[in-house]
Protein backbone atom coordinates (compact mmCIF):
# COMPACT_ATOMS: atom_id res chain seq x y z
CA UNK A 1 0.00 0.00 0.00
CA UNK A 2 2.78 2.48 0.84
CA UNK A 3 4.38 2.00 -2.37
CA UNK A 4 0.94 2.32 -4.62
CA UNK A 5 0.90 5.43 -3.04
CA UNK A 6 4.29 6.80 -3.13
CA UNK A 7 3.28 6.19 -7.18
CA UNK A 8 -0.01 7.92 -7.28
CA UNK A 9 2.21 10.90 -5.67
CA UNK A 10 4.35 11.26 -8.03
CA UNK A 11 2.30 10.64 -11.20
CA UNK A 12 0.10 13.56 -9.56
CA UNK A 13 3.07 15.81 -9.63
CA UNK A 14 4.13 14.95 -13.50
CA UNK A 15 1.72 17.38 -14.56
CA UNK A 16 3.31 20.11 -11.90
CA UNK A 17 6.85 19.72 -13.27
CA UNK A 18 5.53 19.91 -17.24
CA UNK A 19 4.29 23.38 -16.18
CA UNK A 20 7.82 24.47 -14.15
CA UNK A 21 8.99 25.01 -18.03
CA UNK A 22 7.49 27.88 -18.41
CA UNK A 23 9.38 29.82 -16.16
CA UNK A 24 11.85 32.36 -17.04
CA UNK A 25 14.54 34.08 -14.86
CA UNK A 26 16.19 36.83 -15.71
CA UNK A 27 19.41 38.11 -14.44
CA UNK A 28 20.41 41.82 -14.04
CA UNK A 29 23.64 42.10 -15.32
CA UNK A 30 26.24 45.20 -13.76
CA UNK A 31 27.08 47.72 -15.97
CA UNK A 32 30.58 48.96 -15.76
CA UNK A 33 31.06 52.23 -13.79
CA UNK A 34 33.80 54.42 -15.83
CA UNK A 35 33.56 57.42 -12.43
CA UNK A 36 36.24 57.19 -10.31
CA UNK A 37 36.04 58.85 -6.95
CA UNK A 38 38.61 58.94 -4.32
CA UNK A 39 37.39 57.87 -0.77
CA UNK A 40 39.21 57.86 2.46
CA UNK A 41 38.53 54.59 3.37
CA UNK A 42 40.58 51.51 2.03
CA UNK A 43 38.03 49.50 3.47
CA UNK A 44 34.13 49.56 2.91
CA UNK A 45 31.62 46.76 4.17
CA UNK A 46 28.18 46.78 2.70
CA UNK A 47 25.94 45.43 4.63
CA UNK A 48 22.41 43.32 2.58
CA UNK A 49 20.00 45.95 0.89
CA UNK A 50 16.90 46.28 2.36
CA UNK A 51 14.18 46.53 -0.52
CA UNK A 52 10.33 46.71 -0.14
CA UNK A 53 8.74 43.42 -0.05
CA UNK A 54 7.42 43.53 -4.02
CA UNK A 55 10.62 44.37 -5.10
CA UNK A 56 12.50 41.71 -2.91
CA UNK A 57 10.53 38.30 -3.97
CA UNK A 58 11.55 36.54 -7.08
CA UNK A 59 8.52 37.74 -8.93
CA UNK A 60 9.19 40.97 -11.60
CA UNK A 61 6.72 43.66 -10.45
CA UNK A 62 5.73 46.41 -12.77
CA UNK A 63 3.74 49.61 -11.83
CA UNK A 64 0.75 50.75 -13.92
CA UNK A 65 -0.24 54.28 -14.76
CA UNK A 66 -2.75 53.72 -11.66
CA UNK A 67 0.01 52.81 -9.29
CA UNK A 68 -1.11 49.00 -9.15
CA UNK A 69 1.97 46.72 -8.72
CA UNK A 70 1.73 43.53 -11.13
CA UNK A 71 3.42 40.14 -11.22
CA UNK A 72 3.79 37.76 -13.27
CA UNK A 73 4.52 34.51 -12.23
CA UNK A 74 6.57 32.55 -14.92
CA UNK A 75 8.80 36.23 -15.23
CA UNK A 76 11.34 35.96 -12.08
CA UNK A 77 14.81 37.20 -11.17
CA UNK A 78 17.64 34.86 -11.39
CA UNK A 79 19.33 35.65 -8.05
CA UNK A 80 17.44 36.40 -4.77
CA UNK A 81 16.80 40.39 -5.72
CA UNK A 82 18.48 41.75 -1.95
CA UNK A 83 21.51 39.22 -2.63
CA UNK A 84 21.59 40.68 -6.37
CA UNK A 85 21.19 44.42 -5.46
CA UNK A 86 23.87 44.23 -2.77
CA UNK A 87 26.46 42.26 -4.75
CA UNK A 88 26.08 44.42 -8.10
CA UNK A 89 26.61 47.70 -5.89
CA UNK A 90 29.20 46.30 -4.02
CA UNK A 91 30.96 45.20 -7.42
CA UNK A 92 30.20 49.36 -8.78
CA UNK A 93 31.80 50.55 -5.67
CA UNK A 94 35.24 48.66 -6.28
CA UNK A 95 35.08 49.78 -9.69
CA UNK A 96 34.42 53.66 -9.03
CA UNK A 97 36.47 53.94 -5.61
CA UNK A 98 39.35 51.25 -6.21
CA UNK A 99 39.00 50.33 -2.39
CA UNK A 100 38.24 46.79 -1.15
CA UNK A 101 34.59 46.47 -0.18
CA UNK A 102 32.63 43.15 0.45
CA UNK A 103 29.42 42.68 1.45
CA UNK A 104 28.69 41.58 5.10
CA UNK A 105 29.02 40.34 6.97
CA UNK A 106 32.83 41.64 6.57
CA UNK A 107 35.17 38.16 5.66
CA UNK A 108 38.20 40.08 6.86
CA UNK A 109 39.82 39.36 10.26
CA UNK A 110 40.58 43.37 10.31
CA UNK A 111 37.94 45.85 10.56
CA UNK A 112 36.42 47.66 7.93
CA UNK A 113 37.32 51.67 7.82
CA UNK A 114 33.33 51.69 6.72
CA UNK A 115 30.31 50.23 6.85
CA UNK A 116 27.33 51.19 4.41
CA UNK A 117 23.81 50.50 4.42
CA UNK A 118 21.18 50.77 1.95
CA UNK A 119 17.66 50.95 2.68
CA UNK A 120 15.54 51.23 -0.33
CA UNK A 121 12.32 52.22 -0.04
CA UNK A 122 10.74 52.03 -3.75
CA UNK A 123 12.68 50.22 -6.55
CA UNK A 124 9.91 49.56 -9.06
CA UNK A 125 9.39 49.96 -12.97
CA UNK A 126 6.83 51.67 -14.59
CA UNK A 127 4.65 50.80 -18.19
CA UNK A 128 4.73 54.92 -18.46
CA UNK A 129 8.46 54.44 -19.07
CA UNK A 130 10.89 54.47 -15.99
CA UNK A 131 12.74 52.46 -13.59
CA UNK A 132 12.65 54.51 -10.33
CA UNK A 133 14.66 53.89 -7.15
CA UNK A 134 14.99 56.18 -4.25
CA UNK A 135 15.74 55.12 -0.33
CA UNK A 136 18.57 56.06 1.83
CA UNK A 137 21.82 55.27 2.62
CA UNK A 138 23.92 55.29 5.94
CA UNK A 139 27.80 55.41 6.06
CA UNK A 140 29.07 54.68 9.63
CA UNK A 141 33.18 55.03 9.62
CA UNK A 142 35.28 54.29 12.55
CA UNK A 143 37.11 56.73 14.44
CA UNK A 144 39.71 58.69 12.53
CA UNK A 145 39.07 57.53 9.31
CA UNK A 146 36.14 60.10 8.05
CA UNK A 147 32.83 61.23 8.94
CA UNK A 148 29.69 59.51 9.53
CA UNK A 149 27.35 60.35 6.97
CA UNK A 150 23.71 59.54 5.50
CA UNK A 151 21.79 60.51 2.16
CA UNK A 152 18.16 60.25 0.59
CA UNK A 153 18.36 58.85 -2.87
CA UNK A 154 15.78 59.56 -5.93
CA UNK A 155 17.23 57.94 -9.46
CA UNK A 156 15.14 57.56 -12.05
CA UNK A 157 16.47 55.62 -15.17
CA UNK A 158 14.48 55.75 -19.07
CA UNK A 159 12.52 52.33 -19.69
CA UNK A 160 10.59 51.79 -22.78
CA UNK A 161 6.74 51.92 -22.32
CA UNK A 162 5.42 49.03 -21.43
CA UNK A 163 8.66 47.15 -20.40
CA UNK A 164 9.47 43.21 -20.71
CA UNK A 165 11.77 41.45 -18.11
CA UNK A 166 15.07 42.43 -20.06
CA UNK A 167 14.54 45.88 -20.30
CA UNK A 168 13.75 46.28 -16.08
CA UNK A 169 16.57 44.31 -15.68
CA UNK A 170 18.85 46.56 -17.72
CA UNK A 171 17.00 49.59 -15.90
CA UNK A 172 17.78 48.19 -12.42
CA UNK A 173 21.56 47.95 -13.09
CA UNK A 174 21.83 51.32 -14.27
CA UNK A 175 20.12 52.22 -11.63
CA UNK A 176 22.31 50.71 -8.92
CA UNK A 177 25.24 52.18 -11.05
CA UNK A 178 24.07 55.19 -10.55
CA UNK A 179 23.28 54.90 -7.17
CA UNK A 180 27.03 53.75 -6.44
CA UNK A 181 27.95 56.44 -8.48
CA UNK A 182 26.42 58.76 -5.76
CA UNK A 183 27.23 56.92 -2.41
CA UNK A 184 30.96 57.21 -3.35
CA UNK A 185 30.60 61.00 -4.25
CA UNK A 186 28.46 61.99 -1.02
CA UNK A 187 28.41 58.85 1.56
CA UNK A 188 32.27 57.41 1.21
CA UNK A 189 33.77 61.00 1.37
Amino acid sequence: MPLRRLTLLALAALPLAACSGDIVRYPSAPVANTDRVRIPHATVEVAEVTLPTYAAVEEIYIQDATGALTASNDLLWADEPSRAVTLTLVRNLSEITGARIAPGPWPYEQLADARLEVNVEEMVARTTGSFHISGQYVVAAEAGLGRDRSGFFDITVPLVADPDARAIAAARAAAVSQLAGEIARNGLR
